[in-house]
């Protein structure tokens, strides 16, 4: 066996201490060497005593599944959380994206036209929370259809029927 790369951590979280090894290697008493990772884990408690001991050795070319069924395996089995999960490839496309003033004049404008949220979210590829989200930004009042928001007593003109303050 010969080691090409190895990779030492210690952390510390709470009163634990972990030790992590992991190491690259290449098995060259075998006919067709292939890369390994073996990663070996050591954790001892506030009194050195172990509270966790083991090692894992597996082809590098499944490494990253490998992990990744650890991590979902200890979490769920925990009952940690893991975070926020990543977005799925089928998200719209625009989710997420900065509004331009062009786009915001086009959503005013198809709003008021009449269109549903569902239509507009698929003309701007975005998720209807994101249109809802967005109306009042220009103006439009998300609960009324073709409908704008109404202009709030402080700032009333008299031309909105109201004296200025």
């Amino acid at each position: 066996m010969s080691i090409i790369e190895q990779r030492r951590t210690e952390v510390r979280t709470e009163d634990n201490t972990y030790q992590i090894v992991v190491s690259t290697r290449t098995d060259v008493d075998r006919a067709e060497p292939t890369p390994r990772v073996m990663i070996t884990l050591e954790a001892g408690g506030p009194g050195g005593e172990p509270v966790a001991e083991g090692s894992l050795d597996v082809d590098v070319a499944v490494a990253n599944t490998v992990a990744e069924l650890v991590t979902d395996g200890l979490l769920s089995a925990t009952g940690a959380g893991r975070g926020p999960r990543r977005r799925s490839a089928g998200r719209p496309a625009q989710q997420g994206r900065p509004w331009s003033e062009e786009m915001d004049a086009e959503l005013e404008s198809r709003w008021i036209a009449g269109e549903t949220v569902a239509q507009i979210a698929a003309y701007f590829e975005r998720t209807p929370g994101g249109i809802r989200a967005r109306l009042p930004r220009v103006g439009c009042d998300p609960e009324n259809p073709g409908c704008y928001l109404p202009v709030p007593p402080s700032r009333r003109t008299d031309l909105d029927g109201g004296e200025p303050s």
